[in-house]
């Protein structure tokens, strides 16, 4: 399906949706990338990128390409009293806003230093076909060639997140994943580094999740935004799933079902022939047979 011939009038399948800061210099091969994938997969889709508070061109790179690409789309983050002097909102917000945003019944997530490959969204959309599975969440772990200390923390991360939170996703910091919408919406990603609880949050709510290997690229350009160690993201992460138990202890079903009134003329021209039968040839029960 390609995306210059593709009707904006169907139906979304699938949003991809890529939060970036000051990333203007990936910004050309992210977008090659993703529509390269999509056309592969041959569903209905649109990208998003969420452009958190950038101080490059991020941007302006982004609406260049949506000259050429219909289907792609930007979202940008607004700063305000509580956003760092320099920085973003942050990852948890940006998906935030652009899962708001997006109109696909799935939502496909990944970052956008291509660290993630688009190329993997066509197997986890048959992944998701073949399970039915609500959350297809990639792990990097087999791939990854991280430092003794990186690795160390992982390891601890992962035995605090199934000790307080009974996580036993191997590898929740992995953006690539596909989730179903209306699950996604469901998730407090309002709330700062929510995003690395997206498949334990997914599981609290009900969804089931299917795990998948996938690649792990070298950044080629751009800055990493996000420290490691003890103190930017170790301390912070346990306390995080804290905040995540306290939340879902205190989760109450919003199921609901609307009741409509009764139209008293309707109800009565519907039991009028039954009274009016009954009345005059009452049907013979069979021997055996009950009443409704």
């Amino acid at each position: 399906m390609d995306q210059r011939t593709h009707n904006p009038n169907s139906p979304i399948h699938l949003t991809i949706l890529a939060p970036a800061h000051n990333e203007q210099d990936n910004v050309d091969r992210l977008v090659s990338e993703v529509f390269a994938a999509l056309d592969t997969a041959g569903v209905a889709s649109e990208f998003i990128i969420v452009d958190d508070c950038s101080t490059d061109q991020t941007a302006d790179r982004v609406l260049r390409q949506m000259a050429s690409h219909p289907r792609l789309r930007l979202i940008r983050m607004q700063r305000d009293g509580r956003t760092p002097p320099g920085k973003g909102n942050g990852q948890s917000a940006a998906f935030y806003a652009g899962i708001r945003a997006a109109q696909g019944e799935f939502i496909g997530m990944l970052d956008a230093d291509l660290q993630n490959d688009p190329a993997e969204f066509i197997a986890m959309l048959k992944l998701q076909r073949q399970h039915n599975a609500d959350l297809v969440q990639g792990d990097r772990s087999h791939a990854r060639k991280d430092n003794f200390v990186r690795r160390a923390s992982s390891a601890v991360g992962r035995f605090f997140r199934k000790l307080i939170l009974a996580d036993v996703v191997r590898d929740t910091g992995c953006s690539l994943r596909i989730l179903r919408t209306s699950y996604a919406r469901q998730l407090p990603l309002q709330f700062r580094g929510t995003h690395r609880f997206i498949p334990i949050g997914t599981a609290h709510l009900g969804g089931s999740i299917v795990q998948m290997p996938v690649n792990h690229r070298p950044r080629i350009a751009g800055e990493t935004k996000y420290g490691f160690g003890i103190t930017q993201r170790a301390i912070p992460g346990l306390v995080d799933c804290f905040a995540m138990r306290w939340m879902d202890k205190r989760r109450r079903s919003v199921r609901c079902n609307e009741i409509a009134a009764q139209n008293t003329a309707q109800t009565a021209a519907v039991n009028t022939p039954q009274i009016h039968t009954a009345t005059t040839a009452p049907a013979a029960t069979p021997s055996g047979a009950s009443h409704a």
